[in-house]
């Protein structure tokens, strides 16, 4: 049976400007070398070796000329384009950013002539640079105070991941944008991922979304090693998403990915497989969707479960206990006690997978959301977005959804962007360490 209504989405909170999103997330920003930050002030050496980023002038024909922008006075700088320092006839040996907002990183170039911020600034935020320059016998000092724009319009994002929450290993990082985003590229290049195992993944654009005008998801490469910990970090205050929108907030987020629990149901054979940490646990008689009312082929997500759920449809409405859904539509893997006799032999359902009611509770304790769920042998394939159904992608797909075309290499030091030709390729088969290839298609 089948039920028809959407997913709840948990919202994310914000940190810096007064919370419009509903989930707080915790992340490593790396201080390359230098930073300073909130309601303090704080000094960094900087050595020619170092990486960092920061522009107004000073120095004399004789000494360091140095140079900071946003320069001195500036009161409608734009956050978007950081801030830059050079010294030119002298090397840069301090940059110290002086703000009560998000802490400044940025990075030196090698000769230690060029530093640059990391992240846009935050918007209608004051700043104060003091930067130190060596050259010819000369140090000379320059400082550089200035404000950010207040935008007129902003964007918010929300990310659905709660914290400290525990997902499947094949949950993507899903954030929802109050607002079209059209420069894709500088709002990815803001989003920063840490995680306690090495992952390659990418990060997919999608418009119109389910529950926003836009979203973004972050998907690994194969599904997540079990027992990973993920943070999150959207260095997203002052980034201008559209011409004149910008963000006005960093989002940040921690969760953990579980065991890994891996189910396959073949609608031709009447069973499902429960693979649990690589190995198959169980193997249970199914009956899947009748003529008419065939469950999709896709390698789907489990989105919520409910015990019970109340299924409503033509000529039903019954209360189903033990269900967990993996659909938007409404299909469920669940208890269905009225067609045990069924149950291995003939597809009888409204588009769920009926399980007899000891099978049904044991699966239900053991899921949870973006356990990966495939359907194989079906009549009808699977439709986009219907779930969370970034798996019916191949990876060479998946890259294609990414405004900047790199893949992200992740580990307990953040993450870079790269050449995904650069990678070794992947090892991993299906379906217990990632979807089958071509899982939506109907057979």
């Amino acid at each position: 049976m089948a039920v028809r209504h959407g997913a709840d989405v948990a919202a994310g909170r914000l940190r810096g400007s007064a919370g419009v999103a509903t989930v707080a997330m915790l992340a490593l920003v790396a201080l390359l070398t230098t930073a300073c930050t909130g309601g303090g002030h704080s000094t960094s050496q900087v050595s020619p070796a170092a990486n960092a980023s920061t522009q107004a002038s000073g120095g004399t024909a004789a000494g360091p000329q140095v140079s900071i922008t946003p320069a001195n006075g500036a009161t409608q700088a734009d956050p978007s384009a950081g801030i830059t320092v050079t010294s030119a006839r002298g090397t840069l040996t301090h940059v110290t950013v002086h703000t009560s907002g998000d802490p400044v990183s940025g990075s030196m170039s090698p000769g230690g002539t060029l530093w640059r911020s990391q992240w846009a600034l935050d918007v209608s935020q004051a700043y104060t640079v003091t930067v130190t320059a060596s050259g010819h016998g000369r140090t000379v000092t320059t400082t550089s105070t200035f404000r950010t724009l207040t935008p007129r319009q902003t964007f918010s994002t929300e990310i659905l991941e709660g914290y400290g929450q525990t997902y499947g290993v094949g949950m993507p990082i899903i954030l929802y944008f109050s607002q079209p985003i059209t420069d894709k590229a500088a709002v990815e290049r803001s989003l920063q991922i840490s995680t306690s195992k090495p992952v390659v993944g990418a990060w997919y654009w999608d418009e119109p979304c389910n529950m926003a005008v836009t979203c973004a998801y972050f998907r690994p490469r194969d599904y997540w090693p079990a027992g990973t910990t993920v943070s999150f970090t959207g260095h997203l205050n002052g980034v201008q998403g559209a011409p004149g929108v910008y963000g006005y907030h960093t989002l940040t987020q921690t969760f953990d990915i579980g065991a890994s629990l891996i189910a396959v149901g073949n609608t031709e054979t009447h069973s499902t497989q429960i693979y649990y940490n690589g190995k198959l646990r169980y193997n249970w008689p199914i009956s899947s969707g009748r003529p008419g009312d065939a469950t999709p082929d896709g390698s789907y997500l489990t989105i919520e479960k409910a015990n019970p759920v109340q299924m409503t449809g033509p000529g039903y409405s019954i209360s189903v206990p033990w269900s967990v859904r993996f659909t938007f539509s409404g299909d469920y893997y669940h208890d269905a006690y009225w067609s045990v006799g069924q149950q291995g032999f003939e597809n009888v359902s409204h588009g769920c997978v009926n399980l007899s009611p000891a099978d049904a509770e044991t699966y239900y304790n053991l899921a949870v959301p973006g356990d990966p769920i495939t359907i194989t042998g079906s009549p009808k394939g699977g439709t986009w977005g219907n779930g969370w159904t970034e798996w019916f992608l191949s990876w060479s797909q998946y890259l294609q959804g990414s405004a900047l075309h790199e893949a992200v290499q992740a580990g307990p030091d953040g993450s870079t962007f790269v050449n995904p030709a650069t990678l070794p390729p992947s090892t991993a088969t299906a379906p217990l360490e990632t979807a089958p290839a071509g899982n939506d298609a109907a057979h």
